[in-house]
């Protein structure tokens, strides 16, 4: 069954076809596009045009474009339109409404991304779902996510993200989910906002494009949840609240077991008692988040208790792996992957999970196992970024910790303002870590690596892992 017809496609966008395609699927990217997809020629830091007719030549079924290439066929199939970008919006909206899904759209300064996931694999279980493979949240994001979605999805997840004012509200719109989730509003592209609350109210505005009689569900732990409340109410959307002060989704207690979180909330008379296959405060609220937005959608929120279990972050967002450094006399160090992304907020939660973690003694140079932090600077934060970045030598969950080391002009702050016992290597770059990662670290150790994505903190993780071979944390 095809996605998309050259007919359909053309209604939907307005635009001309060359001839009579179909497509099962649709490509930005000439590097993962599949034989029957519908290429999308978008402009970003390339032409998308100039890859068109390598596209073709790689089996796609046909290309969105504006204008034919110099150097393609002109009897190549083309669907040809004044704006791509545009196009590619009207392809998403015609699909959103061609479905009968159940959509929700999540937002958030953390956790999103593992929230879209999560919601993934519990509704996978209870009926055709579609979620966007990566983080696609933004303006061609959304719209590819949404054209990709087939017309028999019983449920659909779509994660909408943004870097300024102004950028959600369209975005939803386009969604219209009938359930719209804010994981949390935290310290995350501040260089563009004035405070927190100006972050609340951009957030808030994923309910711009709810549904009648649609849903929303918050955060009721966070400071500016008054200002998302507002808005719902200004919108007309019923409010769910969530959390440890949640009066309709109750978090009663959260225990980091081991590798597991064991999870105990409660939802009117009835009582929850599961488990995450991952250590994390934050993932725990925002698992019992996912059962609010599960029951929104009229799903069901038990079996979905049952199946969260399943979940586990992905490489970058806090999977946590065993890096085997000496198989033959067992030696091995655990590796806490937290280096997509990094706030405040997000930092404190990943030092959480390193305080409750258990190091092996015994083994390796040192004899103590230690629990050890690896720091890239945390970007985007506004006029007071030095002083986050410093402050965080107060968290007590920092201080748990054995050994810090840092990389980055903002995180020589927080190095700075350690203890001298804590105090481990600093860089201006992560680069300059790579060379001495196994002086960094040892056998025995629980080792966290956190930073925004532009630290380059994931090539101290690679060579982590270079020190040995990787063993799945469920062996």
């Amino acid at each position: 069954m095809s996605l998309w017809t050259s007919a359909d496609a053309a209604a939907a966008t307005g635009g001309q076809s060359t001839t009579v395609w179909n497509a099962q699927g649709v490509s930005i990217d000439t590097r993962t596009i599949k034989p029957g997809d519908l290429f999308v020629a978008l402009k970003d830091v390339r032409d998308g045009h100039d890859f068109v007719a390598q596209a073709l030549r790689k089996g796609a079924a046909a290309a969105l474009v504006s204008h034919r290439p110099a150097d393609v066929d002109k009897n190549a199939p083309l669907l040809i339109v004044p704006d791509v970008l545009q196009a590619l919006a009207d392809l998403g909206r015609a699909a959103r409404w061609r479905t009968h899904a159940r959509i929700a759209a999540i937002t958030g300064s953390v956790g999103k991304t593992s929230v879209k996931e999560m919601l993934r694999t519990v509704l996978s279980k209870q009926g055709k779902c579609h979620a966007a493979e990566a983080s696609y949240n933004n303006h061609w994001g959304v719209p590819l996510t949404l054209a990709r979605m087939p017309a028999e999805t019983d449920y659909a997840v779509i994660e909408i993200g943004m870097s300024n004012p102004g950028e959600i509200t369209p975005l939803s719109q386009l969604a219209q989910p009938h359930v719209a989730m804010v994981t949390t509003v935290a310290a995350a592209h501040l260089a563009s906002f004035d405070n927190l609350a100006g972050i609340a109210v951009e957030k808030a505005c994923i309910m711009d494009g709810v549904q009648p009689r649609g849903m929303a569900v918050l955060n009721a732990d966070i400071e500016t949840m008054q200002i998302l409340q507002d808005h719902a109410a200004e919108m007309g959307v019923k409010t769910i609240l969530f959390g440890e002060r949640g009066r309709d989704w109750m978090v009663k207690d959260i225990r980091l077991s081991g590798d597991v979180t064991i999870i105990n909330a409660s939802h009117g008379e009835q009582h929850y008692l599961f488990k995450l296959s991952v250590p994390g405060r934050h993932f725990a609220l925002n698992a019992v988040g996912v059962l609010a937005v599960t029951d929104a959608l009229g799903a069901d929120p038990v079996s979905a208790s049952l199946d969260i279990a399943s979940w586990v972050p992905p490489a970058g967002r806090g999977s946590r792996e065993i890096i085997v450094t000496d198989a033959a006399n067992d030696e091995s160090l655990a590796l806490l992957d937290d280096a997509f992304n990094a706030n405040p907020t997000s930092l404190i939660a990943a030092l959480e999970v390193l305080a409750a973690a258990t190091p092996t003694n015994n083994v390796g140079r040192i004899i103590k196992g230690r629990k050890v932090a690896i720091l890239g600077d945390m970007l985007e934060l506004g006029v007071d970024e030095i002083k986050m970045h410093r402050d965080l030598a107060a968290n007590s969950f920092l201080q748990q910790a054995d050994l810090i080391h840092c990389a980055g002009p903002l995180m020589q702050h927080l190095w700075q303002a350690l203890p001298e016992e804590k105090r481990g290597q600093w860089a201006e770059t992560a680069q300059e870590l790579v060379g001495k990662t196994n002086r960094l670290v040892d056998a025995g150790d629980v080792v966290l690596v956190k930073g925004s994505k532009g630290s380059k903190v994931s090539l101290i993780v690679d060579a982590i892992r270079k020190l040995g071979h990787r063993r799945p944390q469920q062996e």
